[in-house]
């Protein structure tokens, strides 16, 4: 590749990583919109989870085409084909954590007319847990940080953990018979998908370790 071809696809790279950082905010802002609707429901957030999940799919299909222009156009091997390919295989992780927070808030906003969750503290916690591994994840894929990518890799069991403790609560509460079986599925629903969206999060990372080490 000449002199000026690398130059201008290294710009291409760069135009990339900017275009997925962007799409990787989103993401965050959206689980976190999402988790905060657990403790108090709101019809504005809600609004917002969804719209950002519009822009999340319309992103997803913009990066792509970039990424299979890249792709036909400039042939690369090597590192800035894993780049490219781990690219693809990145968004479409972000796209499923923006689908899962859209999920979380619907089954929320069933709740709109109060706060009808009550004591939902481990839940809360398993959201704060899975916010930091999508924070994370999306910082080690912009840095190429390595060690964070199989920090939040790691992190993974303290999700899962949770989700078990999760499901226990639930068990609880269905024996004592102290709440409605339909909110019972609703925040067993909510846990399986932060567990799905930690689970994406790993997936990301994973493919951050895979363009920087091969």
């Amino acid at each position: 590749m000449g002199e000026n071809m690398r130059s201008k696809f290294d710009d291409e790279l760069e135009v990339l990583n900017e275009e997925i950082l962007k799409m990787g905010m989103l993401v965050e802002v959206s689980v976190e919109k999402a988790v905060g609707l657990i403790s108090k429901q709101d019809v504005k957030k809600a609004k917002e989870v969804y719209e950002h999940e519009e822009e999340i799919d319309n992103m997803e299909h913009k990066i792509q085409t970039h990424c299979l222009r890249l792709l036909i156009e400039q042939q690369p091997v090597a590192k800035d084909l894993r780049r490219i390919s781990a690219a693809l295989k990145i968004i479409t992780d972000m796209e499923r954590i923006g689908d899962q927070a859209r999920d979380i808030a619907e089954i929320c906003m069933h709740y709109e007319d109060g706060n009808k969750f009550g004591d939902t503290g481990h839940i809360i916690e398993m959201g704060r847990n899975t916010i930091y591994m999508v924070k994370n994840t999306v910082k080690a894929f912009v840095d190429n940080d390595v060690v964070l990518a199989r920090e939040v890799s790691k992190y993974d069991d303290v999700v899962d953990n949770y989700f078990i403790t999760v499901r226990d609560d639930l068990i609880k509460l269905i024996r004592e018979e102290k709440v409605e079986p339909d909110f019972i599925v609703d925040l067993l629903m909510i846990s399986k998908y932060l567990e799905r969206i930690a689970d994406h999060a790993v997936n990301i990372s994973e493919w951050v370790i895979f363009t920087v080490e091969g």
